[in-house]
């Protein structure tokens, strides 16, 4: 599989992706459009005002949620608000009533503020494989935004997502740090593509609420057998990312041998899938 990229949104029925910013993305699979966490309001910016991070956005959204087409279906990873965001979600139910959101089961009181209470939840929880359309399966693996966290229930409040049709297999980890047994588990899926978060992590950034993620390197060692590794999470808030130049030397020194660096307003058409 080859990846290429062109400027403006992907076209209906090409295999593409199309980066929304920190870890949102609209996937076209072929046959279907499936959007995973989209922020793309300034709802952080308002809450955080005046505050030791006002979460500025460094580059505007690609889109609006006004000129969004219909998905088909919406997959959140978890409640942190620029992965659930209610100025975007809540527009995208008001636009499209019937339209599923896949969101965490631990996380549903959350959604059904957010999205609205009538809002079409598919609720799910870690392993397990659905079938939420035709030809297309949807696995569910834990994650670990610093840890493993559940409820009383034992249900996990992070997810990521491994995404199957006809054209290509997908693994979008979610918010999460490295943990035991994760990597087993990719190579077990074998996507062919990994979306994975490359903000890292540190001592401050924790001491202040802001939990991590991989680093570039740790990403690249989870998709060590995944032919294309696609980073994010990274240029939306300038407290929580990396920079060109570090994205730069990761590339010369990473083993991997096909990193896609998303950017903002393109898509990137997947070739020889199918």
């Amino acid at each position: 599989m080859n990846i290429d990229c062109v400027d403006g949104f992907p076209t209906k029925g090409e295999a593409g992706l199309y980066w929304l910013g920190q870890a949102g993305f609209w996937i076209e699979t072929g046959r279907y459009s499936i959007l995973i966490d989209p922020y793309l309001s300034d709802s952080l910016a308002r809450k955080y005002a005046g505050k030791k991070h006002p979460h500025i956005r460094m580059a505007p959204a690609p889109i609006s949620v006004e000129d969004l087409p219909k998905p088909d279906l919406v997959l959140i990873t978890h409640a942190h608000t620029d992965h659930m965001d209610p100025d975007t979600l809540g527009p995208l139910y008001d636009r499209f009533p019937d339209l599923a959101f896949m969101v965490p089961a631990a996380c549903e009181d959350a959604a059904r503020e957010r999205i609205n209470p009538r809002a079409n939840l598919i609720l799910v929880d870690s392993n397990q494989e659905l079938s939420p359309l035709a030809e297309l399966t949807i696995v569910t693996f834990p994650a670990a935004h610093e840890d493993l966290k559940r409820n009383a229930e034992g249900a996990h409040f992070y997810l990521g997502y491994g995404i199957k049709c006809p054209t290509f297999s997908l693994y979008h980890s979610g918010d999460s740090i490295p943990f035991e047994g994760l990597q087993g588990r990719v190579e077990t899926f074998a996507p062919d593509i990994a979306l994975l978060p490359v903000n890292g992590r540190d001592a401050q950034r924790l001491h202040d609420g802001i939990p991590g993620n991989f680093t570039f390197s740790e990403a690249a060692s989870l998709a060590r057998t995944v032919p294309i590794l696609v980073p994010h999470h990274f240029g939306m808030f300038d407290f929580n990312t990396i920079s060109d130049a570090q994205i730069e030397n990761e590339l010369a020194r990473s083993s991997h041998p096909h990193v896609a660096v998303p950017v903002l307003g393109q898509t990137m058409r997947l070739r020889g899938t199918g």
